[in-house]
């Protein structure tokens, strides 16, 4: 059965739409919050299908992310015991102390780290507000690291994406269900351990 074949050349379709850059903007601004998928997942095929756009598609990314992510400093400065049950449902309760273990340790630096990395970047947002980092370097440490990102993503998508997008189209069947397995593995490692 054919699953992430039709869906991949959906994403490809969706991020030639004329209104893409507002879903990219949305979903990064979402993420880095409250939203539990990346922008790399829009930002690729973006990318992929207008390489002339790609580093506009990256601004659009960082910019809308590093504001998401002052949304999260402030939920996490203002609602944290609001939060706190959803916090733990999610399972991200040992994460958030471990995070702020990570702000006592290595200070904005961390937030640059979150920010570039598959870390869970909103975790990091919610946790700087609720332990009162100073919110001007916070967001330039969100931008440094935001930006690095969603621009290295870009452009490898802009300088490889063409030649490189054969190969994806051959895997990408392979490369989901890969995906599908690691989540249920997780989920699986969560309920039982």
């Amino acid at each position: 059965m054919k699953l992430f074949a039709p869906l991949y050349d959906l994403t490809l379709r969706w991020a030639g739409h004329r209104h893409a850059p507002r879903y990219l903007a949305g979903m990064s601004f979402a993420e880095s919050s409250f939203f539990p998928i990346p922008p790399d997942v829009m930002l690729m095929p973006m990318s992929l299908a207008r390489p002339e756009k790609a580093m506009y598609f990256a601004w659009i990314a960082t910019l809308f992310s590093t504001l998401g992510g002052v949304l999260g400093y402030f939920i996490g400065m203002l609602l944290l015991d609001a939060v706190w049950p959803l916090i733990v449902s999610a399972g991200y309760d040992d994460r958030y102390h471990q995070i702020v273990d990570f702000f006592e340790l290595y200070g904005v630096w961390i937030v640059f780290v979150a920010g570039f990395s598959p870390l869970p970047y909103k975790m990091f947002t919610v946790s700087a507000g609720a332990t009162g980092m100073a919110l001007i370097p916070f967001i330039i440490a969100s931008l440094i690291g935001r930006g690095a990102r969603f621009f290295l993503v870009a452009w490898l998508m802009k300088i490889g994406g063409q030649k490189f997008e054969p190969l994806i189209r051959r895997w990408v069947e392979w490369l989901g269900w890969l995906f599908v397995a690691l989540v249920l593995s997780y989920i699986l490692y969560k309920t039982i351990g």
